[in-house]
């Protein structure tokens, strides 16, 4: 049950939300064909903001749908209050990559409260990864140089054979041969060349 008795739904958010949309500028109406809150501005491409009280997976998947209506898409979460604020999951630098990733934006609510209550984490931006050319080289080596496909995908606590290893296993085996060759050599009375001396 929430303190002092104050009820805490996802309608609790939208005067929040509303007051930050319309101090922009923004026409905002809420439960608009589905969407929570949806805003607009002028010929611009509609914001479209849906409420949860807390980051879930219900709720990213839910913006990932309105991203077929517009690209400005935000998921608005409670702001989380206490000595562990900042530990929650919507404060998570993981959870942060993954929404610019998705091109999602994402922001906590004061319930309650005017406009200043908003505060935006991520706004939804196209997102563009940079290459790591260097990762891509190594990736790109190992896959070419790998002989055959000695693994099996998705396993855990099994060591990989990897191409360094192949060649690792494919020297330890030459050695008994070389050796043997060696002995081979000595009872037919040959010399090892590297062995002569010197003229």
């Amino acid at each position: 049950m929430p303190r002092n008795g104050t009820s805490h739904a996802e309608s609790d958010l939208y005067p929040a939300v509303k007051a930050f949309l319309e101090s922009q500028g923004y026409s905002v109406k809420a439960e608009v064909r589905g969407c929570d809150v949806v805003a607009t501005r002028g010929d611009e491409s509609p914001v479209i903001v849906e409420l949860k009280l807390s980051f879930s997976l219900t709720l990213l998947l839910q913006g990932i749908d309105r991203l077929a209506l517009t690209d400005r898409v935000y998921l608005a979460v409670s702001r989380p209050r206490g000595r562990r604020a900042r530990r929650v999951s919507v404060h998570r630098r993981d959870v942060r990559d993954l929404c610019r990733r998705l091109g999602l934006g994402l922001m906590t609510v004061a319930p309650g409260r005017a406009a200043t209550g908003v505060e935006v984490i991520v706004d939804p931006v196209p997102y563009r990864p940079r290459r790591r050319v260097a990762s891509l080289t190594r990736l790109l080596g190992e896959h070419a140089r790998r002989v055959g496909d000695p693994n099996r995908g998705g396993v855990t606590r099994t060591p990989i054979v990897t191409a360094y290893r192949q060649e690792a296993l494919r020297c330890a085996m030459l050695i008994p041969t070389r050796r043997a060759f060696s002995s081979a050599t000595s009872t037919a009375g040959f010399v090892d060349s590297s062995a002569r001396p010197m003229a």
